[in-house]
């Protein structure tokens, strides 16, 4: 399907002013574009490890929205001058110049497989569902993925770092915790390589769906793993669900603030001497991760391991 977009070359000053406008006139979403970094308060919660780079903000923006060809395109250009007229009164909306061009929809959520291709971890083949096995990997262990919507599918840098480490050090039988699953890569990892069951757990439903349904294309008993959507930091029903210091290995590949407030709670449900492998960290953040496992008695520091910028900490259970 095409679309007509409307874009409107203003200023930072008036894009509320140009939003409200838009709204009144009928207009049910618009899309804003500035180079106005996000405040402290902005991001708190936002667990943002990354935030885009921005180019100076030198007060400009579009504000732009978007029509059915079908709609009568010229009607609402004449309504959007006159509005912008009235607001030029009483702010400063640069050019206000108003340009139009046609945009088709696009997969976005399934455009991307082209580019997701069968790749190894070591001696572990990671392919997705739906290409063919190469011939020269034949012999390898292999896990196959769908993400779906969810993140991981073993390809970033912190995911190869989680798979890593499991394989060093997972023993065989251990029943594993795998926090923030997304797409169940490290729990299908953990599993094909020796885990005897695993407890996972995602805010995201969908990435729980995508989960359930890689652990069955890789052929793994469904009462061997267990998926729940929810947060195990702050829902005591999931928390007694999972059960308390049963578990003998623990992986979370999260973000950094996640991990600092998961490290807490990850220590109640694990057996003495187990491991607890995270990953998701920027190495801008390593320290603070770092230091919130030192404040933490019931944990030891064991190894740091790095790929590129990001950073994988385990830790032990005293």
């Amino acid at each position: 399907m095409k679309w007509i977009r409307i874009c409107i070359d203003t200023t930072t000053e008036a894009v509320d002013f140009i939003s409200e406008m838009l709204n009144e006139l009928g207009v049910e979403g618009i899309e804003i574009e500035d180079n106005v970094p996000l405040t402290e308060a902005e991001t708190k919660g936002m667990f943002i490890d990354i935030l885009p780079e921005l180019a100076p903000d030198d007060g400009s923006a579009k504000v732009s929205c978007y029509l059915e060809t079908d709609e009568d395109v010229e009607a609402l250009m004449e309504k959007i001058k006159e509005g912008l007229e009235e607001i030029s009164m009483f702010a400063n909306i640069g050019t206000g110049q108003i340009s139009l061009s046609e945009t088709e929809d696009k997969d976005w959520i399934n455009n991307w497989k082209q580019f997701f291709k069968p790749f190894c971890v070591d001696d572990i083949l990671i392919k997705p569902t739906w290409e063919e096995v190469p011939e020269e990997h034949k012999d390898k262990m292999m896990i196959e993925i769908d993400p779906g919507t969810a993140f991981g599918t073993g390809s970033h840098e912190t995911t190869r770092l989680c798979i890593r480490q499991i394989q060093k050090y997972l023993k065989k039988g251990d029943k594993v915790m795998d926090i923030g699953t997304g797409s169940g890569i490290l729990s299908i990892a953990a599993m094909k390589l020796g885990a005897s069951e695993v407890f996972a757990t995602d805010v995201d439903e969908f990435a729980v769906e995508a989960a359930i349904e890689n652990v069955a294309v890789n052929h793994i008993p469904a009462e061997k793993v267990t998926m729940i959507t929810g947060d195990i930091i702050g829902d005591e029903e999931i928390q007694k669900t999972a059960g308390y210091e049963c578990y003998d290995f623990a992986v979370a590949n999260i973000l950094a603030p996640v991990i600092i407030m998961l490290q807490g709670e990850i220590a109640r449900h694990l057996k003495s001497g187990s491991y607890f492998i995270t990953s998701g960290i920027i190495n801008t953040k390593e320290e603070e991760v770092k230091a919130a496992f030192l404040a933490n008695p019931e944990f030891e520091l064991i190894e740091t391991v790095y790929d590129n910028d990001w950073v994988s900490i385990t830790a032990r259970k005293k």
